[in-house]
């Protein structure tokens, strides 16, 4: 009997081997896929002009050359963009989890407690399939005089219903026992969403968090169309006027004679690698809760 018991042990199915296998493969290959580029740009940005000029540049550098990002380290208006990124991720990620919350905790309530939910949560859903368009847009922000200003790039996507949707379903799976024994204490609501349901819901606020700092990180267009003045303009709209070429950082003749020493492709392969890696950092930190927020909220109706 024992001898048995070892065979059956020992046996391993050659089905799930085989479907183990080919799912390792293609989730190498697309992590390839992913990686492969951006080991390229890095590669192109610390390399040797005339290695990159004769298109000799594949995932490794060749004939080392740093001098594109310390060109970049001495840049005003790199940084500038750099600091107005920065200031807009904080200031936006703080307005959209704080209007999150304070949305998504009463149309989290059954219908017997918010009477009119269903109407509430149906005005946010449809915002969500029908926009106003970008003329509409472009008039209200011009409007409330919100041009060549930070609230220009923050307050129009304060409330991003997607993720809402998710918190709100988050909100949803949080025991109604913790809210009635707050309310039976005397806590008001809002001291029952900041000390009962945003602890018991910090996976899912981080996610939002994620979700909210690449949203205005990665961000061009709105501060191309609503900021006339360059030295306002976010990051990624700093990158996108210099990589279609029309770079407005090369004024004055020291700076020509400097960027003639520079290799085009590099400068913008450097820009491109020093403008990913914030974002990048911030993913360790929220890796832990993504998972779970993301699959919790979404699948909890």
């Amino acid at each position: 009997m024992t001898g048995n018991t070892a065979r059956k042990k020992r046996y391993v199915n050659p089905g799930r081997i085989a479907f183990q296998s080919v799912n390792i493969t293609l989730l190498v290959l697309l992590a390839a896929i992913c990686l492969l580029p951006f080991i390229h740009v890095i590669a192109v940005s610390l390399s040797n002009n005339a290695y990159i000029d004769a298109g000799m540049i594949t995932f490794w550098p060749m004939g080392t050359n740093v001098q594109s990002y310390g060109y970049l380290l001495d840049k005003a208006a790199f940084w500038n963009a750099f600091r107005m990124s920065v200031f807009r991720l904080v200031l936006g990620t703080a307005i959209n989890l704080i209007l999150l919350c304070l949305t998504a905790y009463p149309l989290s309530k059954p219908k017997g407690k918010f009477h009119g939910r269903t109407f509430y949560a149906w005005f946010f859903f449809v915002t969500m399939l029908v926009n106003g368009g970008l003329i509409p847009n472009y008039m209200v922000v011009s409007t409330l005089k919100l041009r060549n200003t930070i609230w220009a790039l923050v307050l129009p996507t304060a409330v991003q219903v997607y993720d809402l949707i998710l918190m709100l379903n988050f909100f949803r799976q949080v025991p109604g026992e913790l809210e009635d024994a707050a309310l039976i204490d005397g806590a008001s609501h809002f001291r029952t969403m900041l000390e009962i349901y945003v602890p018991v819901s910090m996976p899912a606020i981080a996610t939002m968090t994620l979700f909210c700092m690449v949203y205005h990180w990665n961000q061009w267009f709105d501060g191309m169309l609503y900021m006339d003045n360059v030295n306002l303009r976010p990051l990624q709209t700093f990158l996108r006027q210099t990589l279609i070429g029309q770079d407005y950082t090369f004024a004055d003749g020291d700076e020509i004679a400097a960027f003639a020493e520079i290799n085009d492709r590099s400068l913008r392969c450097a820009q491109i690698i020093i403008a990913t890696i914030p974002i990048l950092c911030s993913y360790p930190f929220l890796q832990r809760y993504f998972v779970k927020g993301i699959i919790v909220g979404s699948v909890k109706g």
